[in-house]
């Protein structure tokens, strides 16, 4: 028996379109049992409308991963303990993919590398923005090329905590996507482009002071604020208090700030508050930086 523990993550960070995310200390676990008759089980705080049958997203990826690489679907018994709340924008779908490939590479005897399993994972999820966190850990930088996904680790260990503001709504992420428009203007990427590169040497170097200027964006938040009341009053809020840097959590609903460690109290009373002006009522996390992704352990 063992058990696979994967993160939630917070991708774009603001100007990081589909390539920045974060791993973050909130946890789905997916715990295996080998020669037992087919079955999931599900625990944790979100179970409703996630299938208990072959149409389960963890099954379908293990058994997508078996496929390639020729091997027999074995008979398990699996337990799927969530407590990412799925439809928020903090990964809840690259967990399933990442822990189900870091599972079924498992069972095979690990044939693949984390540098292989990436590929698989951001083939299936579309892009890998989430996903490379999710098996890294830290903060990250996916960087598209012809040879596919080059993963970097931009800070595995950042001084900062990150507060997630999850609002009592679902947003998919195909509507919050389709929102988009497909042509965006020069100037919009010339702002983001060097927007995403002082937030990377906000990162490595540990310069905080730069977040709350590199984490500005124009191609994406600006157009989702119509799905989210109160978002952009929100991220303002965050900063007004003290905030390091603000943004929305992947393609939403949820908020994320970061913050420094004394202010864990007064930056999520602001970012609910804001959001009660508008009518939504929202939980708000506090949580610390997840430092390793993924990972394997027997119980």
């Amino acid at each position: 028996m063992f058990q696979v523990k994967i993160p939630a993550t917070s991708a774009n960070l603001g100007p990081g379109f589909d390539c920045l995310g974060m791993a973050l200390q909130l946890y789905n676990r997916i715990t295996v049992e080998t020669n037992r008759p087919f079955r999931i089980t599900l625990s944790g705080s979100y179970k409703e409308g996630i299938p208990t049958d072959d149409t389960n997203l963890v099954w379908k990826t293990m058994c997508h991963f078996w496929d390639l690489i020729n091997y027999p679907i074995p008979n398990l018994d699996l337990t799927f303990e969530n407590f990412i709340p799925p439809a928020r924008g903090l990964g809840s779908s690259s967990a399933a993919i990442v822990g189900g490939l870091v599972a079924a590479n498992a069972i095979a005897g690990s044939p693949f590398t984390k540098l292989e399993l990436l590929q698989v994972a951001n083939a299936l999820e579309g892009h890998p923005d989430n996903v490379t966190p999710a098996l890294y850990g830290g903060v990250t930088l996916s960087v598209s090329t012809e040879n596919g996904v080059l993963p970097r680790i931009l800070t595995q260990s950042p001084n900062f905590k990150a507060v997630v503001t999850i609002p009592n709504m679902h947003l998919n992420t195909k509507k919050a996507r389709g929102i988009l428009p497909d042509q965006v203007h020069r100037k919009d990427a010339v702002f983001n482009i060097s927007h995403v590169s002082l937030l990377t040497e906000a990162f490595i170097r540990g310069d905080y002071s730069l977040l709350k200027e590199g984490m500005r964006d124009t191609l994406h938040q600006n157009q989702r604020a119509a799905l989210i009341p109160g978002l952009l009053e929100t991220l303002e809020a965050a900063l007004e208090t003290g905030a390091y840097g603000s943004a929305l959590s992947g393609s939403g609903p949820t908020l994320l700030a970061l913050i420094p460690d004394n202010l864990e109290k007064d930056v999520p009373l602001s970012m609910t508050k804001a959001l009660e002006r508008h009518g939504i009522n929202a939980t708000a996390l506090v949580l610390d930086i997840d430092t390793s992704g993924a990972f394997t352990s027997l119980i």
